[in-house]
């Protein structure tokens, strides 16, 4: 794909995002005359791009679903459910398009427009609500195609009449008005163009529209001369070229770039270990003077370092709205297919998150997404039965926490019962009879691949292949998810994830002779343990701060050697707990290095202290589940 078409795919893609949302606020409020605005600058938008890159289903699609919002803005044509659908359905068509293109495809191996596509349009712009007839033709004022290809588009105006068309617009002036100076000469008017007392028949489109008195014709000529001059503005507004205050940059430079700024950081840390041990020694004269000034150097060189490091993080930092833009159409669509009546509210989109973790949380939300609508959600009948509003709720949500990024999706739906859950897995198969005691465990069960509590597959789920997706992802990223429904009141799923992935905020620790880095967005605060322990069902319990909590060997837990652990770590997860290690030796950013090469229980990656020595660090999710490792599938 050569650059222009590069970035012609990437804004039309945003602003195909955007249709879709702009359309499910329209079906919520029809009269928002700024929403129908907004739909039709963005296929405007879409189709010059399109005509200048020479894509003529595109160019069809956007040009129709254009006429039909100029239909809506102008009330020439109701805001009805077909309408909705059909502009809906040609936001899928352009999004599958762009895909297709960002996929590798050429432009001449993109399919032609649906005839479905085609007739659904027309009959929104008719305000009908049944199939037309074949050739039903298109009514609607079509605006010349001017936003990306002027000297393209420039004989199509050339040919159109200079005079104001049957719906009182000047098409030609509008295409000069957004012109660039040069580029286009208007041919010269005939007298009779605006207003003429008497027409003659060549000229006669406009008197023989409006089939109206002569003593009329002056204020219809001052209503249309103003109508023109508001349709000149808005198409100047919608066309002028943007403020070029942003560039793109391939991703993978930005990867680069943010390496090289968080080793430089580590250089510059190390650097001043090892100076702080320089000057321990006793320097005279002119190495006294050297000295000093090497101090100087390297603490400006340890303050660039850290700007250059967080002014890179900030380069690959998105909102997660770009990421759940994406969902109230999944959600709108499914529900009808289910014959469910569900709304979702999203909070929190402009929370900002690892690029890396946006990209990679689509699929996990759209699987939380499918199964809350098809498992937790019940049937409006369902729902009235026991009592509950027809209309189900799922909320998205996102905010920002410590060193996090919670991101919670929840439903009203009947919840999940433990107890089915573990005889479902027992059945499978999965566990076995004493397996998931707990229901905090019970829950887990259904990160299981092959886990399903449908007897037979849909469409949509029952294949247990989709929470597996879900909790690999989220692990993958150095993350961690937690489960917690009450039974005919909903289920909650309630993701933490580092807001940056390569440089994370840890407590340094030791214990059995291993140096250990806990992620600090689970760490509350040290307490000291004392030699003996209080003992609940053959457990340790500590009291912190008038609660007790479960105390759990840091070298036990990752199979080390047994040591004297005298400090206690109380970690912040859905069932608290104090975590038992030989020694905390202080907090430090690292830069993670994921490990590939071998797989270690417990832990999620390596790194280098500022004295050089290598870092075990501790996976957020297995400090979340209590140190215990996932649920096994029974053998």
């Amino acid at each position: 794909m050569d650059d222009m078409l590069k970035d012609f795919v990437v804004e039309a893609m945003d602003l195909a995002v955007n249709v879709e949302e702009h359309l499910l606020a329209l079906e919520r409020d029809p009269n928002n005359k700024e929403t129908l605005n907004a739909v039709f600058r963005s296929f405007h938008t879409i189709k010059g791009g399109a005509g200048f890159m020479n894509l003529p289903a595109l160019v069809a699609a956007c040009h129709l679903t254009e006429n039909l919002f100029d239909a809506l803005r102008t009330g020439a044509a109701p805001v009805t459910p077909i309408a909705i659908e059909a502009a809906l359905q040609a936001s899928g068509f352009v999004a599958d398009q762009l895909t297709d293109l960002s996929n590798g495809a050429r432009p001449e191996q993109l399919a032609s427009m649906p005839d479905s596509l085609e007739r659904i349009l027309v009959n929104a712009i008719e305000g009908k609500g049944d199939a037309p007839p074949k050739a039903a033709p298109v009514t609607a004022p079509a605006p010349a195609p001017v936003a990306a290809a002027p000297a393209a588009a420039a004989p199509a105006a050339a040919a159109s009449t200079s005079a104001p068309g049957a719906d009182g617009l000047d098409w030609e002036a509008m295409f000069v008005a957004v012109t660039p100076a040069g580029t286009y000469t208007p041919a010269e008017k005939p007298a009779v163009a605006v207003a003429a007392a008497a027409p003659e028949p060549a000229a006669a489109p406009v008197a023989a529209a409006a089939h109206a008195p002569a003593a009329a014709k002056p204020a219809a000529a001052d209503a249309g001369a103003d109508r023109r001059e508001e349709k000149v503005q808005e198409f100047r507004a919608a066309s002028a070229p943007a403020k070029e205050d942003s560039i793109r940059v391939d991703a993978v430079k930005l990867d680069a770039l943010l390496e090289v700024a968080g080793e430089s950081v580590q250089a510059a840390n190390q650097a001043a270990v090892l100076l702080e041990r320089l000057l321990q020694f006793k320097f005279e004269g002119p190495a006294a003077t050297l000295m000093a000034t090497l101090t100087e150097t390297l603490e400006r060189a340890s303050r660039y370092s850290a700007e250059l490091q967080r002014a890179t993080l900030a380069t690959r930092m998105q909102p997660v709205g770009r990421l759940f833009q994406k969902f109230p159409r999944l959600v709108r669509e499914l529900a009808k297919d289910l014959g469910k009546d569900v709304e979702l509210t999203i909070e929190g989109a402009e929370t900002e998150v690892d690029r890396v973790v946006v990209d990679s949380l689509y699929d996990p939300l759209v699987h939380m997404l499918r199964n809350a609508l098809d498992h937790g959600v019940e049937s409006p009948e369902d729902r009235l039965a026991a009592g509950k509003p027809s209309k189900a709720f799922i909320s998205l949500k996102a905010w920002q926490e410590a060193n996090s990024v919670m991101i919670v999706l929840q439903d009203d739906g009947k919840g999940m019962d433990p107890n089915a859950l573990r005889r479902k897995a027992v059945q499978k198969g999965l566990i076995n009879e004493n397996g998931a005691p707990s229901d905090e465990e019970a829950y887990q069960l259904v990160f299981l691949p092959g886990f399903s509590t449908k007897e037979v597959a849909s469409s949509v789920s029952g294949r247990g292949v989709g929470m597996d997706v879900v909790k690999t992802a989220v692990e993958k990223n150095r993350g961690a998810i937690h489960i917690d429904s009450s039974l005919g009141h909903g289920t909650k799923f309630a993701i933490r994830l580092p807001i940056e992935l390569s440089i994370v905020p840890t407590m340094l620790v030791s214990t059995s002779g291993a140096a250990l880095a806990l992620p600090m967005a689970v760490v509350q605060r040290v307490v000291e343990l004392p030699d003996n322990f209080m003992n609940v069902g053959g457990a340790p319990v500590l009291k912190d701060q008038g609660r007790p909590l479960p105390v759990r060997s840091l070298a036990s837990s990752l199979g080390y050697e047994a040591c004297s652990e005298k400090v206690g770590i109380v970690i912040a997860a859905p069932q608290p707990y104090i975590l038992a290690v030989e020694a905390v030796d202080g907090t430090a950013d690292l830069v993670i290095k994921p490990m590939t090469a071998i797989s270690v229980d417990g832990i999620t990656g390596t790194a280098r202290s500022a004295e050089g020595e290598l870092v075990l660090v501790v996976g957020l999710s297995f400090l979340m589940d209590g140190c215990r490792s996932t649920l096994k599938v029974a053998a």
